[in-house]
C-alpha cells in the first residue's frame, strides 16, 4: 500500500483514565488541513471494536504524520487502508499501536466487497 493517494483509516482506542487525551488528540486532528474526516468517540463497541474509540480518514501521504502523533500520546490504535478486501485491512494490511486489541472480524465485510468508504460517512476521497 505505497499509493500516497489512497485512503487510510486509524482507529483510536482509549479507556476511562485515557478519555481526555484521546479527546485532546481528536481536536487536533479535527483542525488538521491533512485529516479528511474525524469520527465521533464512540465509549462502547462499534463494528469489530469491542472497546471505546473513533475513527480517523487520511490519505496514505498524511500516514507517517498521523502515526506519529498516535505514538505521541501513547495510545493504542489500529491504522490500516481501505482496500476491498475489510478483512485484510482490519488484519494482515493493518498496523498497531501499542497492544493489539482483540477484533470481532465477524462483522467485516467478505473479501470484494467493502462498504467501510460509505458506511462511515466519506464516499469520495
Amino acid at each position: 500500500m505505497t499509493d500516497p493517494g489512497a485512503p487510510w483509516h486509524a482507529h483510536i482506542y482509549y479507556d476511562p483514565a485515557e478519555r481526555a487525551v484521546a479527546a485532546t488528540l481528536r481536536d487536533a486532528l479535527a483542525t488538521d488541513a491533512a485529516i479528511l474526516f474525524v469520527g465521533t468517540m464512540t465509549d462502547g463497541a462499534a463494528g469489530p471494536h469491542p472497546v471505546a474509540q473513533y475513527e480517523v480518514h487520511f490519505l496514505g501521504r498524511n500516514r507517517p504524520a498521523v502515526v506519529a502523533a498516535i505514538e505521541a500520546t501513547g495510545l493504542r490504535a489500529l491504522v490500516h487502508p481501505l482496500t476491498d478486501d475489510d478483512l485484510a485491512d482490519h488484519t494482515t494490511l493493518a498496523q498497531w499501536i501499542g497492544e493489539p486489541v482483540i477484533l470481532d472480524v465477524t462483522v467485516l465485510d467478505p473479501p470484494g466487497v467493502n462498504q467501510g468508504i460509505p458506511r462511515f460517512g466519506i464516499s469520495d476521497f
